[in-house]
């Protein structure tokens, strides 16, 4: 059985994969919770800031960057958990 917290996790990931696909202009069939963004997707400075100004539109949400630790960066999964966190 799914419970709530699973579903809004699981919406809020493939919101994060939305995002980066729009970034990175191209479709992340692959991508997963524990896709790392900058290993595996070889994000950078300026992708993240398009990535979280993304995120803001995405979810009506303003990230606060004092707040971002560069843990939340290191999987698909930790980033849609900061933004669980924020909401």
């Amino acid at each position: 059985m799914t419970t709530v917290a699973e579903t809004t996790d699981q919406h809020l990931v493939t919101t994060v994969v939305s995002a980066l696909s729009e970034v990175l202009g191209e479709p992340l069939p692959d991508a997963t919770a524990q896709t790392r963004l900058f290993d595996e997707l070889h994000l950078d400075s300026t992708s993240v800031l398009s990535l979280l100004m993304a995120l803001e539109d995405a979810l009506d949400l303003e990230v606060d960057p004092e707040s971002l630790e560069q843990h939340h960066l290191e999987t698909v999964g930790s980033l849609a958990g900061y933004v669980a966190e924020i909401r």
